[in-house]
């Protein structure tokens, strides 16, 4: 007996969000709580080790570390539309961040999933509880519940 892969989902890296996510009747919107992180910049091409999976980081990409101690990058591209440093860090130097209230969509997800990254490489593995979320500019990511709890909020 063979198990069918876990179906997976391509982050576009056009802005927008994702057509197979945005016509799912279960998906929600939600926004992002301000949250503090502290984020490092790579200096080289390297591999971050997320909860979800490898992903390849390239020089200048943000390499953060959230609230449990789980880590994650974030393009260059995209950082500063996501963060804004804190009071004694300045734009551009590794130090803490504070995460911008930016809306998503999202899907709880109740089989394995995986996600393909925009650099058509790095692939996160989502597990029946995590979330699939759509950050509108064109890429995905997969976050467990319990930080998806406390780093996301539902308006009414």
């Amino acid at each position: 007996m063979s198990l069918a892969a876990p179906r997976l989902y391509r982050s576009s890296g056009i802005p927008g969000y994702l057509n197979e996510l945005s016509a799912d009747p279960r998906h929600i919107i939600a926004r992002k709580l301000e949250r503090e992180v502290q984020v490092q910049f790579a200096d080289r091409p390297c591999t971050v080790q997320t909860p979800e999976g490898a992903v390849q980081a390239q020089p200048g990409d943000a390499i953060l570390t959230g609230i449990a101690g789980e880590r994650w990058r974030v393009s260059r591209k995209h950082f500063s539309s996501k963060y804004r440093p804190a009071a004694a860090t300045h734009a551009g130097d590794p130090g803490a961040y504070l995460s911008l209230r930016n809306r998503i969509l999202a899907l709880r997800m109740s089989e394995p999933f995986e996600v393909l990254l925009a650099d058509g490489v790095s692939r996160l593995n989502g597990r029946p509880g995590d979330w699939l979320v759509d950050y509108g500019d064109g890429s995905l990511g997969v976050v467990s519940d319990a930080i998806f709890q406390v780093t996301y909020e539902i308006p009414d």
